[in-house]
This record gives C-alpha cells, sequence and structure tokens, in this order.
C-alpha cells in the first residue's frame, strides 16, 4: 500500500469564530456536495457522521478523533464507503489570518494501492478546494458570538464514609447513569470539586473522593502506592453499586485515574484529565528526586503545610485569580497533614509504568489552564496528541480553560463544568 498526504489551504474574510462554529459542527450540513447527513453514535457514544453526496448512492461514514474547540481544530476518520481506501484520516485547523479574517487548513492522509490512490486523492482535493470555498462565503452570516449553553441545576449532595482499612470519606450525588468519580491533587482535597460535583450529578451519578489521607479518609499503615490509590477506586465502585466508571483527575488525581485507565480500561465509560497526565512516569530518576527532596526540605525543617502554603499558592493560581480563589488553594494546602504530604509525594515520584496510550479504549477529555506553571497548554496538548496517534480507536478531545492557572476548575469552574458535561454528555447512560 501507498501513503499520500492532501493539502488545501484557504482563507476567509470571517472571523476564526465565525468559520469555526460550522466547521465544529461535525455532523452539520454545510458542505455543497453533502446530499444527506446524520448523526450516529457508536457503542461508546463517539460521533459518526453518515452522509451521501449528490448523484451518488453510497453512504460514507466517518468517525470524529479529535476535537478542541479552544484551538479550532479537528481530526476525523474514514470508516466506510471510498472503496480502495486503507486508511483514511483528516484533518481541518482555522486559525487567525495575517491580516485579519481567517485561514483554513484541511488535509487528509490517505492509504490505498496504486492507481487507486491517485483517484482518491484528486477527488479529495476537489472536495476541499469545494468545501472551504462554501465556508469562505457561509460562515460570513455566523460571525456572532455564540452564549454559552447554561449549567444546570445544582444536584443534592451528601456525604459518606466507607469503613476499612484504610476509611475512605466521599461526597456523592444520588443520580443514575455511569459513575463520575472526582480525583484531586497532590494539595487538594474533595472540597476542590463541589461545583463541578453538583453540576455533574445533573446528568450522571457523581463522587468526589478524599485521597487516602486527605480530609475524612485515612492513610494506610504503609507507604501509599498507585496501585492502593486504584484499588480504592474499586472500592468506591463496589460500595456505590456503579458498573462503569468515568474517571476526572487533576494533577495527582489525573495520573492516578490514567494508572487505573491503564489496568482496568473495560471499567471507564470515559477519562477526564485535568492539569496533568504522565505524573513522573517519564521523567528520569534525578528528576524524581530533586521533585520529591526539594518539597520535602520544609518538612524535614520542621515546617508544616500550613506553613508553605503561600508560597505554593504563588506557583498553582494563575496571575488574574481573585482573592477568593487563593484562598480557597491556600486552605486546601493548608489542611493537609504533613505524613499525608510527605506520603503522596514519595508515591508520586515513584512511579511503577511508563504508560502505554494504546490501553486507553475510552473517550478521552484534557483541559490544562492556560497560566499552568506545572502542566502547560503545549505539555498536556502534545500528550493528546500522543493518544490520539497510539490509540487504537481515538476520540480525544483537548481544551486550553482560559485565564486559569494549575487547578483551573477551581479558577474557573463555569468554564469547566461546561466542557466536562458536554462530555459527559455524550456518554451513553
Amino acid at each position: 500500500m501507498a501513503r499520500e498526504t492532501v493539502e488545501v489551504v484557504g482563507v476567509s474574510a470571517a472571523s476564526p469564530e465565525a468559520v469555526w462554529s460550522v466547521v465544529s459542527d461535525f455532523c452539520g450540513q454545510w458542505h455543497p456536495a453533502i446530499a444527506t447527513i446524520h448523526a450516529e453514535r457508536d457503542a461508546r457514544g463517539t460521533l459518526v457522521r453518515a452522509f451521501t453526496a449528490h448523484g451518488e448512492g453510497t453512504v460514507y461514514r466517518e468517525q470524529l478523533t479529535w476535537l478542541s474547540d479552544s484551538d479550532r481544530t479537528l481530526a476525523y476518520t474514514h470508516l466506510g464507503g471510498i472503496a480502495g481506501a486503507q486508511s483514511y484520516d483528516g484533518r481541518i485547523a482555522v486559525g487567525a489570518g495575517d491580516h485579519g479574517g481567517s485561514t483554513l487548513r484541511w488535509s487528509a492522509r490517505v492509504e490505498a494501492a496504486s492507481p487507486r490512490l491517485q483517484a482518491i486523492c484528486e477527488g479529495t482535493k476537489a472536495i476541499f478546494e469545494a468545501g472551504i470555498a462554501a465556508l469562505s462565503e457561509t460562515s460570513l452570516a455566523t460571525d456572532a458570538a455564540e452564549q454559552p449553553r447554561p449549567l444546570p441545576a445544582s444536584a443534592a449532595t451528601r456525604d459518606i464514609v466507607i469503613d476499612g482499612e484504610p476509611r475512605l470519606a466521599l461526597t456523592t450525588t444520588d443520580s443514575d447513569g455511569p459513575l463520575c468519580l472526582f480525583l484531586h491533587g497532590i494539595g487538594g482535597s474533595r472540597g476542590n470539586w463541589l461545583p463541578q460535583l453538583a453540576a455533574a450529578g445533573g446528568v450522571t451519578r457523581a463522587a468526589a473522593l478524599d485521597l487516602r489521607g486527605y480530609g475524612g479518609s485515612a492513610l494506610g499503615r504503609m507507604q501509599s502506592t498507585v496501585e492502593d490509590y486504584c484499588d480504592d477506586i474499586l472500592r468506591v465502585k463496589e460500595e456505590l453499586g456503579a458498573d462503569r466508571l468515568v474517571l476526572v483527575g487533576l494533577s495527582l488525581g489525573s495520573w492516578i485515574a490514567t494508572s487505573f485507565a491503564m489496568r482496568h480500561p473495560e471499567m471507564l465509560a470515559g477519562l477526564v484529565l485535568s492539569g496533568g497526565c504522565t505524573g513522573m512516569s517519564e521523567a528520569s530518576l534525578e528528576e524524581r528526586e530533586t521533585f520529591r527532596v526539594s518539597r520535602e526540605v520544609p518538612l524535614d525543617a520542621g515546617q508544616t503545610p500550613a506553613d508553605f502554603a503561600p508560597a505554593v499558592v504563588k506557583v498553582l493560581a494563575g496571575p488574574n485569580a481573585s482573592d477568593a480563589v487563593k484562598e480557597q488553594l491556600f486552605r486546601s494546602m493548608a489542611a493537609i497533614p504533613s505524613a499525608t504530604y510527605r506520603d503522596a509525594l514519595v508515591c508520586f515520584t515513584n512511579p511503577s509504568e511508563r504508560f502505554d496510550f494504546s490501553r486507553l479504549t475510552m473517550p478521552v477529555l484534557m483541559m490544562t489552564g492556560d497560566h499552568d506553571r506545572l502542566a502547560s497548554p503545549s505539555e498536556i496538548r502534545s500528550v493528546a496528541g500522543r493518544i490520539l496517534d497510539q490509540a487504537s480507536r481515538p476520540d480525544i478531545r483537548y481544551e486550553t480553560i482560559l485565564d486559569a492557572g494549575h487547578v483551573c476548575n477551581v479558577e474557573q469552574p463555569a468554564a469547566y463544568s461546561r466542557i466536562l458535561l458536554d462530555f459527559l454528555r455524550k456518554l451513553p447512560r
């Protein structure tokens, strides 16, 4: 089989936002060649468009594999309809023009036997050119700011404790559907997730967990490992009678969620990773030790997390964080027992594996704050791209949360919740 890449670049006088409002509707009937089109969902909730072209009886099917509203990019893969195509992966990117307006870049990577490859590429180029021409005209009429979708009414929550070794404390809702379980970062607690918990509870069942040693949860008798955290998730799943899980993590919680996904992909309906993913699983031993030692220095000097919480908040918070947000981050950090903080540091800097992203068979949403000093947008976007390349059936969304630092769900709770709820709504009940 031979491979070839087709790319067409065009411009529009309309703003990037206006063009993207048309392009991002994956099942919209904006292309002049399309006669009929409708949306389908596979067993995972992944979006598939089925369409016919004018003058043809063939039904074409394409699956959305990547979406980013913040980057204004989407990607898709061919499932059926193009005769002789071994593989066909398309991508559309909308950017700002050099002198105003927009730039549109539409490409496809095609694999097929010759001479069929040449015919497919020629047809693809013609389709792309016609589509870009249509976008340059149609999007001019949609150059208006879209109003954010209102958040649902907050679901009622209650606190529960799971007895055992160790004791685990949760805040949960009593909604139906897969269990959306929130996992906080190394300087947080389940309280950091309360706005998202209340919002998600209007869509599916939800719970926020205090990791062992935090808040109402107890430390184990031995040094915690990532396997221990995964076992705790299994305990929560069993206690709440959940069939499937959606794990939502922040920083340390993202690393734990991905670690669980490596071990139990069949249990996950979805995976949401904020402000991190790989943790220190790809860092060298020297880098891990430097990280751990630098953060243990104040503990070794007799300080508690409450003593160095102000310095930590300066790293976590974005430049425009409100005093109320800074105070919340301070309280979360100050409440952590020294033994818990040290335990989490040792666990985090002793990863048991380098992640194999081909094991991620569930839809994945990745987010990070645009001012995140610990997990920058370029880093998280890169990891999302690796998952797109390595997962056997990718369904990836990446978003940058504007005007937010590391704990993006706390700094921008409404923006975070809207993206999260959009992701949760597409998953099978």
